[in-house]
């Protein structure tokens, strides 16, 4: 099988290419940077192509000259704050509204199946309730999350062949990440407070991209959720055990969204994904978050 990527210079765009070649999938990898940039991998000795996927024309041309099977589009304005900001809005819609549409549109023209990653932000982030897949009961926030709708609606508008994921509180070795972050916080200071009434479960992208690419060699087309199992956690009970496996003795202060402040996007409190329709359509689920938090620190 024939699969390109967007977005492969990030964290999970990275990890969807080393999956593809592992299995011996063919792929070609994109980003808008004009060289592979990321941590030393095969990734980097793999086709790449430089693709702004707000270029009408540049999609039309680049997926026609490949002519894909798949395409995983993991490219996305993922900044949550900046996207809040009035000179960045256009640009955000651009990147994850119309970047989308056009990659959605070649993939109708070539017949080519499409994954489309998308966030819990498309929600309101209320109640205590975890999210179905097939929640229609939409109400972002955020303009992170109001473009990233309108990504999943265009998607599922001009296509049959698709795969709608979302996900949450991602990690993964390429690129940023709050893992990182607590690391490096946690080193300079002995106390770190962090938000305790925000509620979800991480997702590591090494395992996401074994589910993603699972769904590719299928037909199972719809909408999903992906994080990684082991019950819904805090951000805060989320630093601790990251703390505790890195071996940090910082203490970790809980705190509420309001005491915390700062943030000029809107979070959501609720976080969770119900997952259970991966076991109904025969995927396998990601493994437990504490064990890929282990992996994760042990491969940095």
């Amino acid at each position: 099988m024939k699969v390109f990527v967007t977005g492969v210079c990030g964290q999970l765009g990275h990890d969807v290419m080393q999956e593809l070649h592992r299995r011996g999938h063919e792929c070609i990898g994109s980003d808008i940077m004009a060289e592979y940039t990321g941590v030393s991998s095969k990734v980097a000795n793999l086709p790449y192509v430089s693709l702004d996927i707000t270029d009408t024309d540049a999609v039309k041309t680049v997926l026609n000259r490949y002519s894909p099977d798949a395409v995983v589009h993991c490219a996305a304005w993922t900044a949550v704050d900046a996207a809040e900001d009035e000179e960045n809005q256009g640009k955000v819609y651009a990147i994850n509204v119309d970047g989308t549409r056009n990659i959605a549109n070649v993939c109708r023209e070539i017949q080519s199946k499409m994954v489309y990653i998308s966030t819990d932000y498309v929600f309101n982030g209320q109640g205590t309730t975890p999210w179905t897949p097939d929640c229609k009961d939409y109400a972002p926030l955020s303009v992170y999350g109001k473009t990233k709708l309108e990504g999943e609606l265009a998607v599922s508008s001009m296509l049959e062949k698709y795969f709608i994921v979302r996900i949450a509180w991602v990690f993964g070795l390429n690129g940023k990440n709050f893992i990182k972050t607590m690391l490096n916080v946690g080193k300079k200071y002995d106390t770190v407070r962090v938000v305790n009434d925000q509620i979800g479960t991480p997702t590591y992208t090494l395992d996401l991209a074994r589910l993603l690419v699972d769904m590719v060699e299928s037909e199972k087309y719809g909408y999903y959720h992906a994080t990684n199992e082991g019950g819904y956690i805090s951000w805060y009970d989320f630093t601790c055990e990251i703390f505790r496996q890195a071996g940090y003795s910082t203490k970790v202060i809980p705190v509420t969204t309001e005491e915390y402040g700062l943030s000029k996007a809107a979070r959501p409190f609720n976080s969770r994904l119900d997952k259970s329709k991966l076991v109904q359509m025969g995927f396998t689920p990601l493994p437990d978050w504490r064990d890929a938090l282990c992996r994760y620190l042990n491969a940095r």
